[in-house]
C-alpha cells in the first residue's frame, strides 16, 4: 500500500525549525561539555538532582569544566516536576553570584531547572511572569543541556514546564530564547535508568512524536512563526517526527527489556531528541493538556500519564488524522498491503497500543488512582493549557475533553467516526 501524508506536498511545503546551535550525539560526548562551556566565560552553574550530584558523571563534568578554566557551582536540589518553590530556593541561594553559563544535567526537570534559572538570573521576576508564549523579553544566559534520560527532549525545546501548586497543574514558559545553545546527547548516560524510568520517558518521547506529527495544520502565513512558538504540524517537523517514530518502534521495547542494550539506548536518545525538536516547533496537544491536572492529582510521572492517554486521544482525533496515522503505520512496518487509509490508520493505533502495553504503561486512569468524580475537574483544568488545546487537530471544548478522560477511565477503545 502507498500511504500519502496530507502534510507532504510541494504546494504545502512550509516549516519552522528553531534548534540548539550545537547538537552533539554519541557515546562519550559528555566529555565535550567543558570545551563547549569555555566559549561563554569562566563561571559555570550546574543544575542537577541529589542522586546525580553524588555520581561519577557530575564529578567528571566538574573536572572537565575546571580543566578548561571554569569555576563551577553545583545546585543539587532539583525536585521532580519542578515546583515553583524549588526554583525560588535555587535563585535565592544564588542571588548576587555571577555565572556565564548554566548547565542542566539529568532528566527533563533538571534541564528545565537550568532553563528557568538562566531566565531568572538574566531577567529577574517570578517564573509566573513568563507563563505562556513569547513572554520572555530577550536572550537568557547560555544553557547547555546534558540529558540522562531519553524522553522529554528538553535539550532541544523552547519550553520549560514547571509545577504551579496554587493552580494545581503544570505551566509552561515558551520562548525561542529558552532553547539551549548546546545539547549533548550521550546514550551511555541512560544505561543506568531503571526499567520504570525507561518506560515512562520512552512513552513521553513517543507521545511527543505522534502528537507533533498529527497536530493541527494552520494557515501558512508570514505572521504565524511570530505569533506562535508552536505552529502546528508541517512537512519540516513531520519528517523528523516520522524518523523518531521509526526508532521508537525499533528500540523502545528492547531498551525496556534489555537495559544494557546500547544500540537500543542510542536509538531512544535520538528518538527523544527528534521528539523534542518536533514538539518545540509543531507543539503537542490533548494528551499533554490532560496529563497536567492528572499528574498533579495522582502524583504520577508525566511520561506515564501521556502514554496512558495517547491511545484514547488518537481514537478521539481519528477522523481528522487518518492520512498521518496511515503513514505512521507504514513507518512502524505494519502489514497494510491492500488496506485503505482508514484501515491502515487503525493499524497504526493498534501498533502504538501494543508498544505501550509492552512497556507496561497502565491502560486506564482508574489504574493510577483517578476517581470517577475527578473527571469533570480534570477536563475543566485542562482548558488552562490553551496552547495545547488549540494545537489539537480536532477542535476541543470541555465536553470533548470529558469524552477523552471518560474513555480513558473506563478503558473504552472505540474509534470516533
Amino acid at each position: 500500500m502507498t500511504c500519502t501524508s496530507a502534510l507532504v506536498s510541494a504546494e504545502s511545503a512550509f516549516g519552522v525549525l528553531r534548534l540548539p546551535r550545537t547538537i552533539l550525539v554519541g557515546a562519550g560526548q559528555r566529555r565535550s561539555v567543558g570545551m563547549l562551556a569555555r566559549d561563554f566565560g569562566k563561571a559555570a552553574l550546574i543544575c542537577t538532582d541529589s542522586r546525580l550530584a553524588k555520581s561519577d558523571v557530575i564529578a567528571e563534568i566538574v573536572s572537565d569544566l575546571q580543566s578548561e578554566g571554569l569555576s563551577t557551582e553545583v545546585f543539587s536540589d532539583t525536585e521532580p516536576e519542578l515546583p515553583l518553590s524549588g526554583i525560588s530556593s535555587c535563585v535565592d541561594r544564588l542571588r548576587g553570584r555571577h555565572f556565564d553559563v548554566v548547565i542542566g544535567v539529568g532528566g527533563g526537570s533538571c534541564i528545565d531547572m537550568a532553563k528557568v534559572v538562566a531566565l531568572m538570573l538574566t531577567h529577574g521576576g517570578s517564573p509566573r511572569d513568563y507563563f505562556g508564549e513569547f513572554a520572555v523579553p530577550g536572550p537568557v544566559m547560555p544553557i547547555i543541556a546534558v540529558p540522562t534520560t531519553s524522553g522529554t527532549g528538553s535539550e532541544a525545546t523552547a519550553i520549560a514546564v514547571v509545577g504551579d501548586l496554587e493552580r494545581g497543574m503544570k505551566m509552561g514558559i515558551s520562548s525561542p530564547y529558552m532553547i539551549p545553545v548546546a545539547a549533548v546527547c550521550d546514550p551511555t548516560l541512560t544505561l543506568s535508568c531503571p526499567s520504570s524510568l525507561t518506560s515512562a520517558t520512552g512513552a513521553d518521547a513517543l507521545v511527543h512524536l505522534v502528537e507533533s506529527y498529527t497536530a493541527v495544520v494552520r494557515e501558512r502565513t508570514t505572521q504565524l512563526p511570530h505569533e506562535r512558538v508552536f505552529i502546528g504540524a508541517s512537512p519540516l517537523t513531520g519528517s523528523i517526527a516520522l524518523e523518531g517514530v521509526r526508532l521508537v518502534g525499533r528500540s523502545l521495547v528492547a531498551a525496556y527489556r534489555e537495559p544494557g542494550n546500547l544500540a537500543a539506548r542510542g536509538d531512544m536518545m535520538l528518538a527523544a531528541l527528534y521528539g523534542g525538536i518536533s514538539l518545540s516547533n509543531a507543539g503537542t496537544a490533548a494528551a499533554h493538556a490532560l496529563q497536567y491536572p492528572i499528574g498533579a492529582l495522582t502524583h504520577t510521572s508525566h511520561g506515564l500519564g501521556v502514554g496512558l492517554l495517547l491511545p484514547y486521544v488518537m481514537r478521539y482525533n481519528f477522523p481528522a488524522i487518518q492520512p498521518q496515522l496511515a503513514r505512521i503505520a507504514e513507518t512502524l512496518g505494519c502489514d497494510t498491503v491492500g488496506a485503505d487509509v482508514p484501515d491502515a490508520a487503525r493499524e497504526a493505533v493498534l501498533a502504538i497500543d501494543q508498544i505501550l502495553a509492552d512497556i507496561d504503561i497502565p491502560p486506564t486512569l482508574a489504574d493510577i488512582g483517578v476517581q470517577e468524580d475527578d473527571l469533570p475537574r480534570i477536563a475543566e483544568l485542562s482548558l488552562n493549557s490553551k496552547r495545547l488545546i488549540d494545537n489539537n487537530p480536532v477542535k476541543l471544548d470541555i465536553d470533548g475533553l470529558y469524552e477523552i478522560v471518560r474513555a480513558a477511565f473506563v478503558g473504552d477503545y472505540s474509534f470516533r467516526g
